[in-house]
């Protein structure tokens, strides 16, 4: 089985699509694919960044050829009770089963929020606060905001998981 993930320079969406394909399709081979976002770099609301995963999924399978099409985009959503950072994960096949799932979903502080309902990426802002480059990656505002309780790849295989569950639940049917 081949597996493509809608990215090639986020390395824990990379890792955290690889682990749990590992565990639900041990024969499977997952590749990361670049494909352009149809989205703003900070989508703003559950429809875009729903949106944007959907697109990274279709986009992954039929540029790799692959049985299974895995995309991830991360945005903000505001709603009466604040803004709230939540990562999509939509996962498609050859036949068009798709499925659908909301990582991890936090408040964010209203400092943090402000900024990023203006556009301004949650990763970038990690990454100042942090200090390096690549603190968005390892940590995410997760693992910042929770003090490394969490990481941003744990709570990816969370969503990668939930996703899969319309290519796994068949498998279960007999049991």
């Amino acid at each position: 089985m081949k597996i493509a993930i809608g990215s090639t320079t986020s390395e824990s969406k990379i890792r955290a699509t690889e682990s749990v394909c590992a565990r639900a399709f041990p024969h499977a081979t997952v590749i990361p694919v670049p494909v352009a976002s149809v989205v703003p770099a900070q989508p703003t609301n559950d429809t875009e960044t729903i949106r944007g995963a959907f697109h990274r999924a279709r986009e992954a399978r039929r540029l790799a050829d692959a049985d299974l099409g895995v995309g991830i985009e991360g945005g903000v959503h505001q709603d009466p009770w604040g803004v709230w950072m939540c990562a999509w994960v939509a996962a498609v096949d050859r036949n068009g089963r798709e499925g659908l799932s909301c990582g991890v979903r936090f408040q964010l502080p209203e400092w943090m929020a402000s900024r990023a309902l203006q556009g301004e990426e949650l990763g970038a802002i990690v990454d100042t606060l942090l200090g390096h480059g690549n603190a968005h990656e390892e940590f995410g505002a997760i693992g910042f905001l929770t003090r490394g309780l969490l990481d941003r790849q744990a709570a990816l295989e969370q969503a990668v998981a939930a996703a899969l569950i319309p290519f796994l639940s068949e498998r279960n049917a007999d049991v």
